[in-house]
Formats: structure tokens, C-alpha cells, sequence
């Protein structure tokens, strides 16, 4: 056929929509926290004031930074829904979550660089501590803290599925969307991680304000502060290495969704002599795979196989025939 419409091309469109199957939820419930964590932080800025705390200030202050950390992740769900239908976008926005939970994990790296600083200064220029009075703000904090981590619960998802192909004499190529493997939502893990690190810099803080009320321990708090720097880093770096690994399309070794492909491939004595895997989005993943066959099966033989036992969102195959290849 040279040139002209064909009637058959609508048959074979489909979208490039690759969002976690609860993206919608999750987007509401970090609304949510974001809502919880601002009237919890106007509500200790004014206590504080009328009352004369700067405990209750600075604990509201801190509040602020956490709403804004949360702010993050809730535009980058909305940018993706938004955009999920942008043809500019070549693999729809399914990644915009991991690049807002890369930027989150450099915000965490900071938090926990100041916490650890302000401690190590604690330490050695100890303060007087209003026991009484820090130990009701951050129970108050933890309270906030461990409902917000409530609603960010991550679960798995659940995808959604569509399909198209078209083939070749020598050279079959199949294309095809199918029903994807659960996946982590990196960008709600982020928003997650941060009301975490508030909950657990709570829980030490409770530790260490008992025991200093009590025994006269004032160096335990900073010590406290330390040890939760430490913590939070270690978060960050592993939120930072899994997000910049599949912003960069890194796979490991030995990765057990690129062993399954190969495996369907041999499993009828193929050969796979290109293959490329990454993923498109949470819970969905896409591979090119380029094969030789001796019995020069149909490319949609092959993409059957996949979808059932790879669980692949976007499926681009390539058969040739062993004499050609």
C-alpha cells in the first residue's frame, strides 16, 4: 500500500498510560497528610505564640517543612494524571514519581545532615530542656505522625490491559500492553519514608526527654538525634539508589524478570539476540526482544507467552528466521 488511509490502523492505536493501578488513591491520601500536617502546624505556631512556647513554634515550623516535602509528591501525582495521555511523553508519565521521589530523597539527605549537625552541637553545648512541655509536643507529633504514615500505606497494584501487532515477511515485529507484575509506587514510598523519619525523630525524642527528666540525662537527646540522622540517611540512600536506578533504566544482575524472558524464549529452543528491559511506570515493565526461530513462529505466538508468564506492559518483539539472522 503507498499512501492513502488505512481503515485497519485504528484497530491497533492504544495509549501509553502507565500509572500504578491506586494512583488516584494514592493522590488523595497524600492530599490528605499534606491537609493533617498544616492545620497540626497552625495549630502549634498559634499555641506557641499565645502561650509563650518555643518548643510549640519550632515543632510548628518543622511541621512546615514536612507539608512542603509532602507538597512533592502530591503535584508530581497530579502532573502525571494530568499528562498521562501526552503523546509527548514517549512511555507516558508513569516515571514522574520516581524523579519527585529522587528529589524527596535529597530533601531527606538534607533533613538528616541538619538533624546530625544541630545534634553534634547539642552535645557539646548542652541546653537547658523544658522536659515537660517537649515531651507533650512530641507525643503530639507522633500521634500526627503515625496517622499520616497510616494513609501513605503503600499496597500493590494492579494494572490494566490492551494489545496490537502487525507482522513482516522476514523480519515479525509484535507489539503488545498486558496485564503488569505489582510494583512499588516509589513517589507514595517517598512521602511515606519522610512521615517516618518525623515519627521515629518523635519516638527518640520521647525516649530521651524520660529518661533526661528522670535520671538528668540531658546529653541523651542529642545522642538521640544522632542516631536518627544515621537512620534517616540510610533511608534516603536506599530511596535515592532505587529511584536513580530505574530513572537510568539500570537493571542488576541476574535480574529475575530478564531470566524469566529468556526463559519463555528457550523454553521451545529460540534464541534471544537482543533484548531490552526497563521499566515504564509502577508495576509496569517493557522489553524489546529480538529472537531467532527455526520454525519461524508468528510474532504474536511469542507475545502471548510473555504476557502470561512475564507479565510485560509493552511487548515489542522481532522474529527472524535462523537462515537470515
Amino acid at each position: 500500500m503507498t499512501g492513502g488511509h488505512d481503515s485497519r490502523t485504528s484497530e491497533h492505536e492504544h495509549e501509553h498510560v502507565f500509572l500504578g493501578h491506586n494512583h488516584e488513591r494514592n493522590e488523595r491520601r497524600t492530599w490528605l497528610v499534606i491537609a493533617l500536617t498544616t492545620v497540626m502546624m497552625i495549630v502549634e505556631i498559634t499555641a506557641g505564640t499565645l502561650y509563650g512556647s518555643m518548643a510549640l513554634v519550632a515543632d510548628g515550623w518543622h511541621m512546615s517543612t514536612h507539608a512542603a516535602a509532602m507538597l512533592i509528591a502530591a503535584l508530581a501525582y497530579l502532573f502525571a494524571r494530568k499528562n498521562a495521555r501526552n503523546p509527548r511523553f514517549a512511555f507516558g508519565t508513569g516515571k514522574v514519581g520516581d524523579l519527585a521521589a529522587f528529589g524527596s530523597a535529597i530533601i531527606l539527605a538534607l533533613v538528616a545532615l541538619l538533624i546530625g549537625w544541630e545534634s553534634v552541637v547539642r552535645l557539646a553545648n548542652p541546653v537547658a530542656i523544658s522536659f515537660q512541655q517537649a515531651i507533650i509536643v512530641a507525643v503530639i507529633g507522633l500521634v500526627v505522625n503515625l496517622a499520616s504514615a497510616w494513609l501513605l500505606h503503600d499496597n500493590h497494584d494492579h494494572g490494566h490491559s490492551h494489545s496490537h501487532g502487525h507482522g513482516g515477511h522476514d523480519h515479525h515485529h509484535d507489539h503488545s500492553h498486558s496485564h503488569h507484575q505489582s510494583g512499588k509506587d516509589q513517589n507514595l514510598r517517598a512521602a511515606y519514608l519522610h512521615v517516618l523519619a518525623d515519627a521515629l525523630t518523635s519516638v527518640l525524642a520521647i525516649v530521651a526527654l524520660i529518661a533526661g527528666s528522670l535520671y538528668g540525662w540531658i546529653w541523651l537527646d542529642p545522642l538521640m538525634g544522632i542516631v536518627g540522622a544515621l537512620v534517616i540517611a540510610k533511608w534516603s540512600w536506599g530511596l535515592m539508589r532505587d529511584t536513580g536506578a530505574t530513572m537510568l533504566d539500570y537493571r542488576g544482575h541476574s535480574d529475575p524478570l530478564e531470566m524469566k524472558i529468556r526463559e519463555v524464549i528457550a523454553a521451545e529452543g529460540d534464541r534471544i539476540t537482543d533484548l531490552h528491559v526497563w521499566q515504564l511506570g509502577p508495576g509496569h515493565h517493557a522489553a524489546i526482544v529480538a529472537l531467532v526461530t527455526e520454525d519461524r513462529r508468528e510474532p504474536a505466538v511469542y507475545r502471548d507467552r510473555l504476557i502470561e508468564a512475564a507479565g510485560l506492559s509493552h511487548v515489542t518483539v522481532e522474529v527472524n528466521s535462523l537462515t537470515t539472522a
